[in-house]
């Protein structure tokens, strides 16, 4: 089967998407950058190709035995036990590590920190498992580190401090060489394995599902041509001639989904790209914020941090403000003394929270305005896009600045550079 990938090793995520012949998405894969750039990139990859066999899978199952079963649900069903059992390998090859860490290098407090080890393991595999198995795991935003971490930081116990300091130390050393591991995963195995966590399975179904894997697995998806970009690009595993911009490769992810696109804005990790782009989906001018985090993906998750929430719960606290407060930086170096003044002046954060965004999105245009403006239809791109805080003022700058105009937005926003790099693999060889 003739397929092609295109891979953007962002600042602080890595994606893939693996096209067919008909330029159609088949495969997905995210995981979160890492300090082995290789690593990341090879893992978003197998991520792709993973998502890219199930779509086949089920694909396969409806084409030939109708709709009497809920395909689709099952294919989410299984895809969860098939992320949670990945989970599980990588979980525990870090206890494993932090095992090896406090025999090693603590003697004295040996039996205490295992203890503590063992007990904090039971619950974060129980609590992990729970959100896998009820659907709570966005797999585009929640990775390994993420998950882990989450539970592990919370059940520790706190009322010693040198303990719990200790323990996140250890953790802080284990993570590292462990997320840096390329585990190689067998797709069919995985799924048998998936099979058997799913409950009330009817047999005929289980044995329709397992005599489709065989043929299914068999498929050569290796890329007839790939194409690397991102933040990144540079630092990836690739030849130049695999190798393209990033402003390239997101105007054309966007004219994909938006094909009247004439304005991208692109917020991601590091940087925010404000491109005009012309009916063939080619820049015509861009500019780009590359120097710093200040209002990007980064800027968020360092306010996330410092508030103790998640970034998935800003846009929605930030969407429940009375007014917004006056953020006079997006620095992320100055964010943090501005917001704990607010907030010990008893500021709601909710308040704090909208005038944060505001300002991300008056920096956004301030780009936009240098690069030619907003101009009908306009899409935006980018990890950022998915915050409906920051959604919402793009919508309203737009409308406060250039007028009432389709503006658009695509759940997969996140993967439309490597989208786009995609895209141009296969045209190349067309």
């Amino acid at each position: 089967m003739k397929v092609y990938l295109g891979i953007d090793l962002g600042s602080t995520t890595s994606k893939a998407i693996i096209l067919n012949e008909q330029e159609e998405i088949i495969g997905r894969g995210i995981t979160n950058t890492r300090a082995n750039y290789e690593v990341a990139a090879e893992i978003a990859r197998m991520e792709a190709e993973f998502n890219s066999r199930f779509t086949l899978l089920f694909d396969a199952l409806k084409s030939r035995h109708g709709e009497d079963i809920p395909w689709d649900e099952l294919y989410q069903v299984v895809a969860t036990r098939f992320h949670y059992l990945q989970f599980q390998e990588r979980f525990r090859r870090l206890i494993a590590e932090m095992n090896h860490l406090i025999q090693s290098e603590y003697p004295d407090h040996k039996d205490q920190y295992l203890k503590l080890l063992e007990q904090t393991s039971r619950r974060i595999d129980t609590t992990v498992r729970r959100r896998f198995f009820t659907g709570r795991i966005s797999q585009s935003s929640e990775f390994f580190r993420d998950l882990f971490s989450s539970v592990y930081l919370d059940v520790l116990p706190a009322d010693d401090r040198s303990v719990y300091d200790q323990m996140v130390a250890i953790y802080d050393r284990a993570i590292t060489p462990v997320e840096n591991q390329l585990i190689q995963f067998d797709f069919r195995d995985l799924v048998s394995r998936a099979l058997g966590l799913v409950d009330d399975l009817a047999d005929t179904t289980r044995t329709l599902i397992l005599h489709d894997l065989e043929g299914i697995e068999a498929i050569d998806l290796t890329p007839a041509d790939y194409i690397g970009t991102g933040y990144g690009r540079q630092l990836l595993p690739f030849k130049e001639e695999h190798i393209k911009s990033e402003i390239l490769c997101h105007a054309m992810g966007a004219h994909y989904f938006f094909p009247k696109t004439r304005t991208v804005l692109d917020i991601g990790g590091q940087d925010t790209k404000a491109i005009q782009v012309d009916e063939n989906g080619l820049v015509t001018s861009f500019q780009m914020n590359d120097r710093c985090a200040a209002g990007c993906g980064r800027y968020l998750g360092y306010i996330a941090d410092e508030m103790n929430i998640s970034v998935s719960e800003l846009g929605p606290l930030a969407m429940e403000a009375d007014y917004e407060s006056n953020i006079c930086s997006t620095c992320t170096v100055f964010a943090g003394a501005e917001l704990r003044e607010y907030l010990n002046l008893g500021e709601k954060k909710e308040n704090i929270l909208a005038g944060l965004h505001k300002a991300i999105v008056q920096r956004a245009f301030a780009l936009l305005a240098r690069s030619g403006g907003v101009r009908n239809e306009f899409t935006f791109t980018g990890g950022v896009a998915r915050n409906v805080a920051v959604r919402e003022y793009v919508s309203r700058l737009t409308e406060a600045n250039y007028g009432k105009m389709t503006i658009n937005c695509h759940w997969d926003s996140i993967f439309m550079g490597a989208l786009g790099a995609a895209i141009f693999s296969k045209r190349r060889k067309a």
